[in-house]
């Protein structure tokens, strides 16, 4: 008898969703991982609703001592994702998955340059992550489920990766329909946190609901336009999830600004803004955000 392959994995990106999941992994003791980082660390401290762990990791720093992956795991911000090339053209050989856990649509297309033909397998995120420090994370659960894929070859292939995980996968049939509703979800977490400098609990406020219906009413026409079947009362319904949130959970671009990084603008409100001109539908209140936050991040970067 043959022993069964256990499967190579590369996380590019070491923010809160890449730490948590590669400490997911790591913790499973299902594969052979490796993070690919700046600084080299050597355990992963994360969080859990169910425990915590601290689990040994092998980091590398240097993409000249990675090799090919069954799996590479990118997790980097959208706008980052040229600055991953150096690690991708080390880690995709003919057999590779890349499994892309960022934010915004058009997963594929923003791959497909750096790839050199390996399979990428678009991921939604749903669950709320926090990165206390290089090595420290917490996982905090945000719905039914963590992960959602394409219901394919590829998309079970990454459930089966991820099995003895924490991480719920949910298979989808409607998988760019889903991609279109996760990206209303960041069309206004995002931008809000971020401008008001609070955290999730500012959605409980009457005036900013109603505004952020306004934002959502907008996003859900272009979405319609771009060929997701949304229906009418999607806007209030992602209103309603994001009150369920933890009052204290902040959102990706909450912490980018408090760091005083770029935000990952362009990827959210700028794709909304961008289909709309496209398709000829008018988005003030997107249009409106894109420059608030535009203004932001460029202050950051100068």
């Amino acid at each position: 008898m043959t022993s069964p392959h256990i499967p190579s994995v590369a996380v590019i990106g070491l923010g809160s969703i890449g730490g948590i999941v590669a400490g997911s992994l790591a913790a499973a003791g299902r594969c052979n991982l490796t993070l690919c980082v700046r600084r080299a660390i050597a355990r992963l401290d994360v969080e859990r609703p169910e425990d915590r762990i601290d689990v040994p990791v092998r980091a590398l720093t240097d993409p000249a001592e990675a090799e090919p992956a069954d799996w590479v795991l990118i997790a980097t911000k959208a706008q980052q994702t040229a600055s991953a090339a150096p690690w991708l053209a080390r880690l995709c050989g003919p057999g590779t998955r890349v499994a892309t856990l960022q934010n915004g649509i058009g997963h594929e297309a923003r791959l497909a340059p750096f790839v050199a033909g390996a399979a990428v397998v678009p991921t939604v995120v749903y669950f709320n992550g926090e990165r206390f420090a290089p090595d420290h994370m917490r996982f905090r659960r945000a719905g039914d489920y963590e992960l959602a894929v394409a219901d394919d070859e590829n998309g079970r292939a990454f459930a089966g990766l991820m099995a003895g995980t924490p991480m719920r996968i949910l298979l989808s049939g409607e998988f760019p329909t889903l991609v279109w509703k996760k990206l209303l979800i960041n069309a206004v977490a995002n931008p809000v946190t971020a401008l008001t400098l609070q955290r999730q609990g500012v959605f409980r406020r009457a005036d900013v609901r109603e505004l952020c219906l306004g934002v959502l009413e907008e996003a859900a026409a272009v979405a319609r336009a771009e060929g997701a079947p949304l229906a009418a009362d999607v806007p209030r319904r992602t209103m309603d999830v994001l009150a369920t949130h933890p009052a204290d959970a902040g959102t990706s671009m909450y912490f980018d600004r408090l760091a005083g990084n770029a935000l990952e603008i362009e990827a959210l409100t700028g794709q909304i803004v961008a289909a709309a001109e496209r398709h000829g539908i008018a988005v003030p209140l997107n249009r409106a955000l894109l420059t608030l936050l535009r203004v932001v991040s460029d202050a950051a970067e100068a």
